[in-house]
Order: C-alpha cells, then structure tokens, then sequence
C-alpha cells in the first residue's frame, strides 16, 4: 500500500484489527520526535494529521484541532503527560539506538536501554505530548 498517495477513504477503508489514533498538540513536531529518534516512515506529513508506518504497522497521528467536534477532545488535558498508563511500544526497533538519538535531541529517557527478564531490551522515551514510548528488541 502507498502510504503517500492512498486517499483517506481508501486509507479509512483499509484498516482491521487494532487501530491507534494519537492526539498531539502539534503534528509536525511529533512526526520529528518519531522520525529523528526511532528512525519511523511518515506519510502524508501536515500540520492537521500523519500517517506513522513501523514494518507491517500503521497508526495515526491527529493534531488537536482536527478533533474540534469530537467529544473526546474535552477529556484530553491541556498539559502533559497525555497517555498516562499507556505504554507506545515499537517492537523491533533497537532501544540502544533509539535512547542515543533521544539524547542528541534533548528528548527525556525515562529508562535507558536494560535487558529485561521477560526477553526484550527495551528503553523508555517521553515526547513533549507526555506519551511514553518504549522500542525494543529480543534479547
């Protein structure tokens, strides 16, 4: 699928399983944080909405005033952290790596790169929206 031609109803159409909408306050700024430290494609890049693709993956990123009329947008805070109990995690995507561009971008790592029990080494990286996003790798 060609993420930088698909037209939003085909793009709407296309879509199954679990989908993930992330509110920010600026789109722009989250495409940079996404592409700078976790190396993301995004597509369809504007200040309104982008389309985050990671492997096989796909998820969206609306900027607050698209959702001007949706009832949502009254529950979201005005300040971070925004995603509060939610981890964003990228599997797949090499933690050391990930932590060592946050930092060259003045990016906050909640936790650098540790190898865990469960088998995965994984970093935690919050945004300036305050959602904390977590790559990782098998270990």
């Amino acid at each position: 699928m060609n993420y930088k031609t698909i037209s939003a109803d085909e793009f709407g159409r296309s879509l199954s399983g679990v989908g993930v909408n992330i509110l920010v306050k600026d789109a722009l700024r989250t495409v940079s944080f996404l592409e700078r430290v976790f190396v993301l494609k995004c597509h369809q890049v504007s200040n309104d909405f982008a389309i985050v693709s990671h492997d096989n993956h796909v998820f969206q990123l609306h900027a607050d005033h698209t959702y001007h009329s949706h009832p949502m947008i009254n529950l979201v805070p005005e300040n971070p952290p925004r995603g509060l109990g939610i981890e964003i995690r990228l599997y797949d995507c090499d933690p050391d790596t990930a932590v060592k561009n946050a930092e060259a971008h003045q990016y906050h790592v909640l936790e650098p790169a540790i190898t865990k029990p469960h088998g995965l080494r994984e970093a935690f990286i919050q945004c300036h929206d305050g959602y904390v996003w977590c790559p990782s790798m098998k270990s």
